[in-house]
C-alpha cells in the first residue's frame, strides 16, 4: 500500500492532509473548551449549533465551489483556503461572544468545504492508475483514523503544559504547513472546461451528474447507512460509557479507539479485497454489517447495559462497526472517478462531500434526540434501522450487472461525458453501447 508514497507529488499532498487532519482535531478539543468557558452548562448546546453550522456550510458551499473552482489554479486555491483557515484559527482565542464562535466556525468550515473536494478531485490526476488510487484511498483512511486517535492524545499531553487558547495556534500552524507542501508540488492542470449555462446550471451541475448516475445513487446510499453508525458512536459513547456505566474520560477515550482501531484494520486490507471482489459487494455488504452491528448492539445493551460485561460488548462492538463503516465508505473515491470525466471530478466529488454531509446531518441529532428523549436502546434500533434502508436502497438502485462503461451523449451535460457502469449495460463483446433512459429522460438511445 505504501508503494504509492514513491510518488513526491502524492506524498507531499498526503503529508499535507495528515497535518491538516492534526490541526482540525486540536481545534476540535480547543472548541469544546472555549465553548465551556464561554457557555458553561450551555457548552453542548454551542457545540451542537456549531456542528449543524459545519454541516450547512459543507452542503451549501462545496456545490458552488465545485461548480467555479476549475476557473482558479489548483495549487493556488488550495493554498488559499488553507490560509484562511490558518487566520480564522489565529482569530478563535479573542472571541468573548457565542455569536462570533458561529461567525468563524462558518467561515472557517465554508473554506474546509472548498479545499477538500477540491483536494479529493486532485488526487486521480496524481495518480492516474486506478490500482494506485485505491491505494492511495486507503492511506487516506488511515489518515483520518490515525487523526481520531492522535489528536486528543497530542491535545492532553499539550493541555498539561500550556492554555488550551494556544491549541488554535498549533491548528494555525497546521494550516500554514499544509499550504507549503501544496506549495512544494506541481499539480497537474485541471483538465475542466468552461460550461454553457447560468450560475444554477453551473452550480447544480454535479449534482445533476451525482443524482443520475445509479452507482452513485446507490453510493448515497450507502453513505446515509454509514452516516448512521458513525453517529451513533460519535454522539452517544460518552453518554453510554461515562452516564450509563459509570467509567471516567479514559474507558471513553478507549471505546472510540477500538472504532478508529477497526477502521483502521480495514483500511489495510480493502486494496487486497478490492482486487478480488467488486465495490459493490464490498460496500453493500460492509453495510449490510453495519445495520447487523447495530441491531446486534441494541439487543445488548437492552440485556446488558449496566451491567459490568457490557464495557467488552461495547468495545468489540464499536471495533466490528468500524471495520465496517472503513469497508463501506473508502473504496467511493473509485466509483466517483469512474462516473465522471476528469473535467467533471470537481464537481462530482464535490456532490458527494455535499450530500454525504447531509446524511450526517440527519443522523447526528436522531442518534443525539433518541439517546436522551427514549434510550441507548431505542438509538441503537432505530439507527440500525436507518442503516438497513440505506443497504437495501442501495442494492435496489446500483444494479448488480455494472458494466465499466456506456457511451451516450446529451444536451444539458458536456456531448463526451461518460457515465460509467450502467445497469442495462455495455455489451462489450459487439460494442453496442445503450443509453438508458432513467438517468437522465432526455438523453437519445445510441446503438
Amino acid at each position: 500500500m505504501i508503494s504509492v508514497l514513491a510518488n513526491r507529488t502524492y506524498r507531499h499532498l498526503l503529508g499535507a492532509q495528515i497535518i491538516d487532519l492534526i490541526g482540525t482535531g486540536l481545534a476540535t478539543v480547543a472548541l469544546g473548551l472555549l465553548a465551556f468557558d464561554l457557555a458553561g452548562g450551555d457548552a453542548g448546546a454551542v457545540l451542537g449549533t456549531a456542528l449543524a453550522i459545519k454541516m450547512v456550510a459543507y452542503i451549501g458551499v462545496a456545490p458552488v465551489v465545485g461548480a467555479f473552482a476549475d476557473r482558479l489554479p489548483r495549487r493556488a486555491f488550495l493554498v488559499a483556503m488553507d490560509l484562511v483557515r490558518a487566520a480564522v484559527a489565529l482569530s478563535l482565542p479573542f472571541v468573548d461572544q457565542i455569536w462570533q464562535i458561529y461567525v468563524l466556525i462558518f467561515v472557517l468550515q465554508s473554506a474546509s468545504a472548498a479545499f477538500t473536494p477540491t483536494f479529493q478531485a486532485t488526487i486521480p490526476d496524481v495518480l492516474p492508475d486506478e490500482a494506485d488510487y485505491t491505494r492511495a484511498l486507503s492511506l487516506s483512511r488511515l489518515a483520518y483514523d490515525m487523526e481520531s486517535l492522535v489528536s486528543p492524545i497530542l491535545a492532553a499531553a499539550l493541555l498539561s503544559v500550556i492554555s488550551f487558547h494556544w491549541l488554535f495556534a498549533g491548528t494555525s500552524i497546521g494550516f500554514i504547513c499544509s499550504a507549503l507542501l501544496v506549495v512544494s508540488v506541481v499539480l497537474p492542470r485541471s483538465p475542466a472546461k468552461p460550461h454553457a449555462g447560468g450560475i444554477w446550471t453551473k452550480t447544480t451541475r454535479g449534482l445533476r451528474i451525482y443524482l443520475k448516475t445509479p452507482r452513485l445513487k446507490g453510493l448515497l446510499a450507502l453513505s446515509l447507512a454509514s452516516a448512521a453508525a458513525s453517529s451513533m458512536v460519535i454522539v452517544n459513547t460518552v453518554v453510554i460509557v461515562r452516564g450509563g456505566l459509570g467509567f471516567g474520560q479514559r474507558e471513553v477515550a478507549l471505546t472510540l479507539a477500538a472504532y478508529g482501531s477497526g477502521s483502521m484494520l480495514a483500511a489495510f486490507i480493502i486494496p487486497r479485497l478490492l482486487d478480488k471482489i467488486s465495490d459493490r459487494t464490498l460496500m453493500a455488504s460492509a453495510a449490510a454489517l453495519l445495520t447487523a452491528g447495530l441491531g446486534m448492539m441494541a439487543i445488548l445493551t437492552m440485556f446488558f447495559g449496566k451491567s459490568s460485561a457490557y464495557w467488552p460488548l461495547l468495545l468489540a462492538g464499536c471495533f466490528v462497526l468500524g471495520i465496517a463503516y472503513s469497508m463501506s465508505v473508502t473504496p467511493s473515491g473509485r466509483l466517483l472517478r469512474r462516473s465522471a470525466n476528469a473535467e467533471d471530478r470537481p464537481a462530482v466529488f464535490a456532490a458527494q462531500f455535499a450530500l454525504s454531509h447531509g446524511c450526517w446531518l440527519i443522523t447526528y441529532p436522531l442518534a443525539g434526540q433518541i439517546g436522551a428523549g427514549v434510550g441507548q436502546v431505542a438509538a441503537f434500533a432505530v439507527l440500525a434501522l436507518v442503516a438497513g434502508i440505506g443497504t437495501v436502497a442501495a442494492l435496489w438502485l446500483w444494479p448488480s450487472q455494472d458494466p465499466e462503461a456506456v457511451a451516450h451523449s446529451h444536451d444539458d451535460l458536456a456531448p463526451d461525458h461518460a457515465h460509467l457502469r450502467d445497469h442495462h449495460g455495455n455489451d462489450k463483446g459487439t460494442g453496442h453501447a445503450f443509453v438508458i433512459d432513467d438517468i437522465h429522460p432526455d438523453w437519445p438511445r445510441v446503438v
